[in-house]
């Protein structure tokens, strides 16, 4: 197989960019998207001008007013932020068909077999971005390297709208000054142990072998050996498949104990119910499991294998779950996990209920 050639698009503010497009007022002001703070409301995204007080997105909207009192707080318009997402992706497809997006905003193209100019991966993520500009007026920032991994790094290394390009020749001298932070799948315990072992730059992890990685951190050892060398085989998957369907609610007032949560119950599975029904017939609903955010933003998941979909089966995952913390919660919600039916021969059930 040839080299891959991978461009990893993201929108700058995406959410905010739209509002600061519609009502050019809002432009140059602190700017936050999201849900009221009287309501318990989070930030959803929020424009560099909030940025630069502090305001980042998942912050409860209450604390993102006590650090930018002046921040102008708009309301999300799902339906208008879809149908940008849909004009940009209709520009992807001038260039390329293969494309795994990651949310509304953020996708992965492989430009490999392109013919667009020459096939110059580079060439063609500028054009991206400019038609984007001209065309929707707002901005997104580019990342070209020759796997997923890298082409994420790199959209975001000149932010906002920026471009930045690994060439295959730059990849080890760029890849060994990294910190090892900024590893896919190394989060902060993961960062905490490899600090412990004198491992902080992807320079560092480079001095030990794949087998001493594997002793040491199990099959993920593999998974850094392979990134601390810029090695990443993932391919841009096209036909990115739904793995759960789920329903929240963040809730005005604490519920303060677990008959509270119970109560809550039925109507969350209610609107599950619905929303499985939606379902394509490539899939077969699966593990239900249960959200449980608590009043000090400590959140926890339960699922188990087995269990049935009804109220007792939910009310019992949901027990368990409270009791992981035993204080008011702000935020439930249940789901339950799907088997893709479409992915080939599907694991018999060896017990049938």
């Amino acid at each position: 197989m040839g080299q891959r050639k991978i461009v990893h698009i993201d929108c700058d503010c995406f959410y905010a960019a739209i509002e600061m497009r519609d009502d050019p007022t809002l432009a140059g002001k602190p700017l936050a998207v999201g849900g009221a703070a009287d309501r318990r409301g989070v930030v959803a995204t929020c424009n560099y001008e909030a940025r630069a007080w502090g305001v980042r997105s998942a912050m409860p909207m209450g604390q993102a007013l006590k650090l930018c009192p002046d921040l102008r707080v708009v309301r999300p318009r799902m339906d208008v932020y879809k149908g940008v997402s849909r004009e940009i992706h209709g520009i992807f497809r001038d260039f390329t068909e293969i494309i795994e997006p990651l949310s509304l905003d953020e996708a992965y193209l492989d430009v490999s077999d392109s013919p667009h100019f020459a096939g110059s991966a580079t060439r063609i993520a500028q054009e991206i971005r400019r038609r984007v500009s001209r065309e929707l007026h707002i901005t997104v920032s580019a990342g070209v390297a020759p796997n997923k991994f890298l082409a994420k790094i790199a959209s975001d290394w000149r932010k906002p709208n920026g471009l930045f390009v690994i060439t295959p020749d730059q990849v080890v001298d760029f890849v060994s000054e990294l910190p090892v932070s900024k590893l896919h799948g190394v989060g902060k315990v993961t960062a905490d142990k490899l600090a412990r072992l004198d491992i902080r730059q992807c320079s560092d992890l480079r001095q030990w072998s794949r087998l001493n990685l594997v002793k040491e951190f199990g099959a993920f050892g593999e998974r850094l050996w392979n990134l601390a060398h810029g090695i990443d085989e993932r391919p841009v998957q096209v036909d990115s498949r739904r793995q759960s369907v789920s329903v929240e609610n963040t809730y005005d007032t604490d519920l303060v104990d677990l008959q509270a949560c119970l109560q809550r119950l039925p109507e969350l599975l209610e609107q599950l119910e619905v929303r499985v029904a939606r379902l394509d017939s490539g899939y077969r609903a699966d593990k239900p499991f249960v959200k449980v955010k608590f009043h000090d933003f400590t959140q926890t998941t339960l699922e188990q294998a087995g269990a049935r979909r009804d109220l007792e089966s939910y009310a019992s995952l949901l027990g368990n779950a409270f009791a992981r913390g035993n204080k008011p919660v702000r935020l439930l919600g249940v789901g339950v996990r799907l088997v893709d039916l479409r992915g080939g021969f599907e694991q018999l059930e060896l017990f049938v209920r």
